[in-house]
């Protein structure tokens, strides 16, 4: 099959949805399948020019939502050289846009709404859910509407979804999800990472690795920390990752007040082999969002043998306690100090049986071909749909 991707942007940093992207494509591709993708990037960015597919950047749109009419244009006139598309992402003009394109190109087409249903934005932005509600009814709801289905990445997720917005009623399909296996390379890996923050040589640590927001966590985190310090005096924290609100700097200054400054670090966003390194290294991998569709994060450390200790807020918590990856705990401030309280009262093998579980747990539940395989599956059925 040739296969069309319409996704708001190729940039990395943009977090799991792309690294998914990049994930199942591969996998495809070993079989024989095609992926192109198109996007709202400017066409100048670097990283449009590096993405190991083929890339139709049609941006750069307005700043916010991202619209342009190039987009719907060139899937019209496109559209016709693919057998399905894939739909990534809700509430930006790659999805209204995309849509409006494959409705003129006649293309069928599936949609992965990475989490953007769950109720946890209607609970914390209520104002901004009732303008997304009249969205819904005049644009975003079609698109799922018009689908061949919606493509969830856990039982979690998709019943979460139910009941979110009114209107547009469409067909749910739960989905396996990947995450990236990490070369064989492991002290290389260690070494990388080391040779970039040598604060932490020698030392153990916990690792945060993902945005620093507000969703992630991030302050629950080093309030728990600041508590358990003074147990756990030879303990470090890394928190790797992109500040895109500006968060860092609140979090350095508690960090300081609370005399644990030295022992918080902060690498910024993390890829290659230092990535791999700093999971390969930690004593366990924490991730204590508010809201999580997926956690692709969560997956690579458990690539790497490593135990996750995340809130029941990460729709993958189920996996986790099912084979027995890691510890969960609720988002707020005391589930997380309990989460690493209690990770770091375990005895050592208890807590290296938790990796070697961990491991066992990515096989079982987030292999790229399982992902690969539940996909085309889908956009077969679309394309046969179609016909």
């Amino acid at each position: 099959m040739k296969i069309l991707r319409v996704i708001a942007s190729v940039d990395p940093r943009t977090g799991g949805p792309i690294e998914g992207l990049k994930l199942s494509a591969n996998a495809m591709r070993d079989d024989g399948h095609e992926t192109e993708v198109v996007c709202l990037d400017d066409p100048a960015a670097p990283y449009v020019a590096s993405f190991p597919f083929p890339v139709h950047a049609c941006g750069p749109g307005t700043r916010r939502y991202g619209y342009t009419p190039k987009l719907a244009r060139w899937i019209a006139q496109n559209g016709n050289q693919y057998d399905a598309a894939v739909v990534h992402g809700l509430w930006n003009h790659a999805s209204i846009g995309g849509w409006q394109g494959l409705r003129k190109a006649r293309l069928p087409y599936v949609v992965f709404t990475h989490g953007m249903l769950d109720p946890w934005f209607r609970e914390t932005y209520p104002l901004k859910h009732q303008l997304k509600q009249i969205l819904w009814g005049l644009a975003q709801g079609k698109v799922l509407r018009d689908a061949h289905c919606v493509l969830f990445t856990s039982e979690e997720e998709c019943c979460l979804a139910r009941g979110v917005f009114r209107g547009h009623a469409y067909r749910e399909q739960v989905v396996a999800y990947a995450a990236g296996e990490p070369p064989d390379e492991a002290e290389e890996q260690r070494a990388a990472f080391r040779a970039l923050l040598p604060a932490v040589d020698g030392r153990r640590y916990l690792l945060f690795l993902s945005r620093i927001h507000p969703k992630k966590g991030c302050d629950l985190l080093v309030d728990a920390f600041v508590d358990m310090a003074g147990a756990h005096p030879d303990v470090d924290l890394v928190i790797a990752g992109p500040d895109q609100v500006g968060m860092k700097a609140e979090l350095m200054a508690k960090a300081v007040s609370a005399g644990v400054a030295h022992r918080i670090h902060w690498p910024g966003m993390l890829s290659g082999k230092a990535k791999w390194g700093a999971f390969r290294g930690a004593e366990a991998f924490v991730l204590p969002s508010h809201q999580e569709n997926f956690g692709i994060v969560v997956a690579e450390a458990m690539a790497c043998g490593t135990p996750v200790l995340i809130t029941n807020k990460v729709n993958i918590w189920r996996e986790v306690l099912e084979t027995g990856s890691g510890l969960v705990e609720n988002d707020d401030r005391d589930g997380i100090v309990r989460l690493l309280n209690t990770f770091l009262g375990l005895p050592d093998g208890e807590r290296q049986s938790l990796g070697h579980r961990a491991r066992q747990g990515f096989e079982r539940c987030f292999r790229a071909d399982a992902a690969a395989r539940d996909l085309l599956h889908n956009l077969r059925a679309a394309k046969e749909g179609a016909m």
